[in-house]
């Protein structure tokens, strides 16, 4: 085991080790990953899991009474990372710094910055948001959330609006995919017609 890349605090440790007795987890690895990217930053992943599953790639590091375990495709945007416990008046939980930026990749960073400054403020008065997962060959992997999730004029604003705006702005980006679930929605979800008008177009 190396240095860790992410460090974790005394009160971080005593709540993850308490959870791990009264869970009877012990013997298991904590596993943590980078999960995606929302308006908030990033999103993370932390589960117990046991040692079996991790991958030789996985960089690995005593925390004290357990394991931390990184995903692999996730260690250089953790490296620095802290994982904190917070118990205040205002709710309790981990909370993670993380110093890493959002993104590295030139496309991605011109994608972020359309979502930032033009889509998000557009669908953010219908109470959605529009969160890229990732720019991968020329692909923007993107979710939508909130009111975004499950509308029903969700196709027209992603053909009308984000993908026009996207394109327009990054012509890098040959493609713009929707990977929200979107029958998880709250709202009633069904195939529309290809017309009508979007909150973003």
């Amino acid at each position: 085991m190396s240095e860790p890349l992410v460090t974790v605090t005394p009160a971080a440790r005593g709540k993850i080790l308490e959870l791990m007795k009264n869970e009877g987890r012990e013997g298991l690895v904590l596993r943590m990953a980078i999960a995606g990217r929302g308006p908030g930053g990033f999103q993370y992943r932390l589960a117990f899991a046991p040692e079996s599953e991790r991958a030789p790639s996985d960089p690995t590091f005593d925390a004290g009474g357990f394991n931390l375990v990184l995903d692999a495709a996730s260690a250089e945007g953790l490296k620095g990372a802290s994982i904190d416990y917070v118990d205040s008046a205002h709710g309790s939980g981990f909370k993670i710094d993380n110093p890493n930026p959002l993104w590295t990749d030139p496309r991605a960073l011109a994608v972020q910055k359309v979502l930032d400054d033009e889509i998000n403020p557009a669908v953010a008065s219908h109470g959605g948001f529009v969160a890229l997962l990732e720019v991968k060959d020329d692909v923007a992997y993107i979710q939508l959330g909130g009111g975004c999730q499950g509308c029903g004029m969700v196709y027209v604003t992603l053909k009308q609006g984000i993908e026009v705006r996207i394109r327009e702005a990054v012509p890098a980006i040959r493609e713009i995919v929707d990977t929200t679930d979107h029958a998880g929605g709250k709202n009633p979800y069904y195939q529309p017609s290809k017309g009508g008008h979007s909150p973003y177009a």
